[in-house]
């Protein structure tokens, strides 16, 4: 592989990060030369990023983190950069773990790398963790991807992808449609673990109800074309049953059952007894089948969706004096288990979802 195919390049959207910018600039550093995309700050953001040394490219005015993204993927390639690395401005993010996250990039050159933050949960705001597992259940559903931490912004993409991904989403939902898109194009996502710090100065622009509705609504989108495609899969097991092949050995089955006996009404009672045993046998198999208990675990996940979005609005007003029921909701009903593929349905993997137009 050449020198330029690996060669990273670190991204930072940042606004308003001036107390910050400067250490994560300086840490970052140390592993890749940095860019500094500034979403049309009002504070010195700009000024100490440059200082620090990172090279900047500033919007007018805010755009929103999605923007600030896609500006600095289009630099980042024009600096020929072949692997980009995205991280947060407002400290949460060690810069000292870019080496292991360039190292699994290295390991796997076509794939997404995700710095995962749930080996440390009791660090994670309870609002954000929940809205992190809900998109987990729903990104699985769509891609057949087996993604925890969908939504960190501690990445490694392959400079290439952005050749055949086009990205048009903005916000928070930007760094859900790049793994739907990924996943449309075979490319693979891998999770390293990483450390979590605590935020510099603000708290996170993430916005549990607002932002989390966004990405749902992103989700719940493919999330239709998904049922699309499961109900041609149905549609074509149903048209099996049919099959020349099948029907034939059925017929089979049913006469060498009728044979057996000289008494008609015996020999009609066997040959039902054929028919509706092995009606009964392709029942079980559908009823068996992962495929089946995966779409009734979303079904249940998509009717719960308007209880979580309201039990998180009233939770959000009333603060921490309310109890907690988004918690339990969430993990009862979007538990990412209840998508998992178990070792006896291993011979019978997810199916490939539906490609995304380019």
């Amino acid at each position: 592989m050449s020198r330029s195919a690996m060669r990273p390049w670190v991204v930072i959207p940042a606004y308003n990060e001036a107390l910050s910018i400067a250490a994560v600039v300086t840490g970052a550093l140390r592993h890749a030369p940095v860019l500094v995309v500034d979403d049309g700050s009002t504070d010195a953001t700009a000024l100490e990023a440059r200082g620090a040394g990172a090279e900047v490219v500033r919007h007018p005015r805010r755009l929103g983190k999605g923007q600030a993204l896609r500006s600095g993927f289009v630099a980042a390639r024009v600096r020929d950069a072949g692997v980009i690395v995205t991280l947060d401005g407002d400290g949460q993010h060690d810069p000292d773990d870019i080496p292991a996250v360039l190292a699994a990039a290295a390991a796997a050159p076509d794939a997404i790398v995700i710095g995962g933050r749930l080996h440390a949960e009791a660090e994670l705001p309870v609002g954000r963790l929940n809205a992190i597992r809900v998109a987990g259940f729903f990104l699985a559903w769509v891609t057949g991807q087996r993604v925890s931490d969908t939504q960190s912004g501690f990445r490694a993409y392959p400079a290439a992808l952005f050749e055949t991904v086009v990205l048009r989403r903005g916000g928070f939902v930007l760094e859900t449609e790049v793994l739907v898109a990924a996943a449309a194009h075979g490319v693979p996502v891998q999770e390293v673990p990483i450390a979590v710090r605590p935020r510099i100065g603000q708290r996170s622009r993430f916005r549990p109800v607002v932002d989390g509705a966004a990405i749902g609504a992103y989700l719940a989108g493919r999330s239709l074309a998904r049922w699309v495609h499961e109900g041609a899969a149905a549609g074509r097991t149903v048209a099996s049953i049919f099959h020349g092949d099948r029907l034939a050995a059925r017929h089979a089955a049913m006469l060498q059952a009728g044979r057996a006996h000289e008494s008609p009404a015996l020999a009609a009672a066997a040959v039902g007894a054929v028919a509706g045993q092995r009606a009964i046998d392709r029942l079980a198999s559908w009823w068996r089948h992962p495929r089946r208990r995966r779409a009734s675990a979303v079904a249940s996940g998509m009717l719960a969706a308007p209880v979580l979005l309201v039990l998180a609005a009233a939770q959000t007003v009333a603060g921490r004096h309310a109890p907690d029921l988004v918690t339990p909701l969430v993990h009862r009903v979007y538990a990412s288990d209840r998508l998992h593929v178990t070792a006896s349905d291993s011979a019978r993997p997810l199916a490939a979802p539906p490609a995304l137009p380019s």
